[in-house]
């Protein structure tokens, strides 16, 4: 199983930014900026940056002169972002590991990450980083998926991949949506590190308009389709089709709408 955003290579961050992003990231990336604003800050650092599609709108609501540190542990993802923010002031794009910053204490007065806080291997040590980066009283604001059954569209590409694989399936939709309960990120938090750990469950309900390429960047879009080619037998395209088919039935009849639902987290730092 693939435990890392790092494994997000070759023709995956294409299909994830095109196919996945305009349905199920942009929503929640206008929620998060929209929130980073609000808090007023002069230097932020975004982890797991994936192809920039929060970079962007952090760039776009931040006021001009607000420094931007857009870090992700995948080159392939992180070159993505670097195109879409060509030419944006105070912008530094670099790899980094979210468990080992590259950056001195104190550094950044707010922190960002979206969807990223799941494929960390070591979760409080992550946590810890990002509050050593932090000037006290600085502010880190994540968000993590809530449970798969509340968000159908993980749950549907899970099991039909898994009907094809009944011996082995794959289990990539497992990572992401294993960190859905509030209760266990806040244990992850080192309770020494901050004074203030707030979250809201955010829902929305969204319209797929176009469910072809929804289901087809479902399998191309991120590491299941490593998994489906390391075992053969089994064409790619017949498990999006599968899942096209699943979205069809249990989201229809047309226009298909789905829910999504994540949790945000907003941490003080001591």
């Amino acid at each position: 199983m693939p435990e890392t955003a790092a494994s997000f290579t070759g023709d995956i961050p294409g299909f994830y930014d095109r196919g996945l992003g305009p349905v199920i990231f942009c929503d929640y990336a206008d929620d998060l900026a929209a929130r980073c604003r609000g808090h007023s800050p002069q230097n932020v650092l975004e982890l797991a940056a994936g192809t920039g599609i929060v970079s962007q709108r952090l760039r776009q609501s931040l006021p001009p002169d607000c420094k931007l540190t857009v870090t992700d542990l995948n080159e392939p993802m992180l070159a993505l972002a670097e195109a879409k923010l060509s030419g944006a002031a105070n912008v530094t794009l670099q790899a980094a590991d979210a468990m080992a910053l590259p950056f001195a204490d104190g550094s950044f007065d707010l922190v960002a990450c979206q969807f990223g806080v799941m494929f960390f291997p070591d979760k409080p040590a992550a946590f810890r980083e990002a509050a050593r980066v932090l000037k006290p009283g600085g502010r880190y604001v994540f968000s993590v998926w809530a449970p798969i059954a509340q968000n159908p569209f993980a749950e549907i590409a899970d099991s039909e991949a898994a009907r094809f694989f009944p011996d082995d399936p794959p289990g990539f939709y497992k990572v992401p949506f294993h960190y859905g309960d509030p209760e266990a990120v806040k244990a992850d938090l080192n309770g020494e590190d901050w004074d203030g750990t707030g979250h809201e469950e955010v829902n929305l309900d969204k319209a797929l308009q176009d469910p072809e390429k929804f289901a087809e960047a479902l399998v191309y879009g991120n590491p299941l389709i490593d998994e489906i080619r390391s075992r053969g037998g089994v064409e790619p395209d017949e498990v999006a089709s599968a899942i096209l088919d699943a979205l069809r039935t249990r989201l229809g009849p047309p226009p298909l709408r789905m829910p999504l639902a994540a949790h945000v987290f907003t941490c003080r730092r001591q």
